[in-house]
């Protein structure tokens, strides 16, 4: 039996034992109770954590191998240069002409710092934008995969813009003018994922995680400790469960008991039947009306209602 459900247990032996006793301890065994569920919680969503940055997960490029023909990757901003942690190209899925988009993070240390992790410089992004208009243009749908800790916070980023990259990105994708299908295949982190996170439908895989700081950065500025970041992860509420109960992603992609990397084909199969369902029903639709919708769901992110007593 896990410590957890003992301990539980134990607290209902308890709670019988003071009823018997006729001694009241609700209050202190519901504390008891609230922080051993937010434990367990927390170890839950640690390990999809550790799934979403595991080392043979697959990749954006492997996906697009295992989903798409004739991938052409396309190189450049137009500005400044080319960023190979934000990849980007035309390809067909199933027929389908269609441009994709991806954060690709680097599988061993020469791939790792090649791609600078997956945390794209301005022109990544910038790129990415040029390639989204490009297949409005010519009425290609976009499907991006988002899988890095966040855009690069180096000191040359911040001298190109990257601030101004990504919230161009964020107003010039809400707009587009033709159907977008965001993925989360691993770590969907802060602005680095909005930029290329922007679109009709977002699906997460079932062990990636989407959030505005990473759980290291959340313990190290509330709980003063980034050692604590397998305690804090729990209250983050950042798992494909979490996002999805939250009405933030359309829906969640299982994956194969182990993780994604266990059977990646299984993965990208399921991938592509929600992709090409989604695109038999955006494809059809008029172009404006799915700029409405597309702004209509963003502005609802973070509505709530609370109920208060007179």
């Amino acid at each position: 039996m896990p410590a957890s459900k003992k301990v539980l247990s134990k607290i209902d032996e308890l709670k019988k034992l003071a009823a018997e006793a006729g001694i009241d301890i609700t209050l202190e065994l519901s504390e008891i109770e609230s922080k051993v569920e937010e434990s367990s919680s927390s170890a839950k969503a640690w390990k999809r954590v550790e799934l979403a940055r595991h080392p043979d997960r697959p990749r954006a490029l492997d996906f697009i191998s295992m989903m798409f023909d004739d991938f052409i990757e396309l190189h450049g901003d137009r500005y400044y240069g080319d960023d190979p942690a934000l990849i980007g190209g035309i390809a067909f899925l199933d027929g389908i002409p269609v441009t994709v988009l991806g954060n690709q993070k680097g599988r061993n240390l020469k791939e790792t710092m090649a791609r600078n992790g997956g945390m794209a410089n301005p022109e990544g992004y910038r790129k990415a934008l040029r390639l989204a208009r490009q297949a409005e243009k010519f009425h290609r749908p976009i499907i991006t995969f988002i899988d890095t800790q966040g855009a690069y916070p180096g000191l040359g980023a911040e001298e190109r813009g990257i601030g101004e990259a990504i919230a161009m990105n964020l107003r010039e994708f809400s707009q587009l003018k033709t159907p977008v299908i965001c993925i989360i295949i691993g770590e969907g982190g802060s602005g680095g994922a909005l930029g290329i996170g922007v679109g009709d439908k977002i699906y997460m895989l079932e062990n990636s995680v989407y959030s505005v700081i990473s759980p290291e950065g959340y313990a190290s500025i509330l709980l003063k400790d980034a050692t604590q970041a397998k305690n804090a992860v729990g209250m983050m509420k950042i798992t494909s469960e979490d996002l999805y109960s939250m009405k933030i992603c359309n829906g969640v992609v299982k994956e194969p008991s182990g993780g994604a990397h266990t059977d990646p084909m299984v993965v990208a199969q399921a991938l592509k039947e929600v992709i090409l369902r989604d695109l038999a029903d955006l494809m059809g639709r008029n172009p404006s009306v799915l700029v409405r919708y597309r702004n209509q769901k963003i502005r609802k992110f973070g509505h709530f209602s609370e109920n208060c007593a007179d």
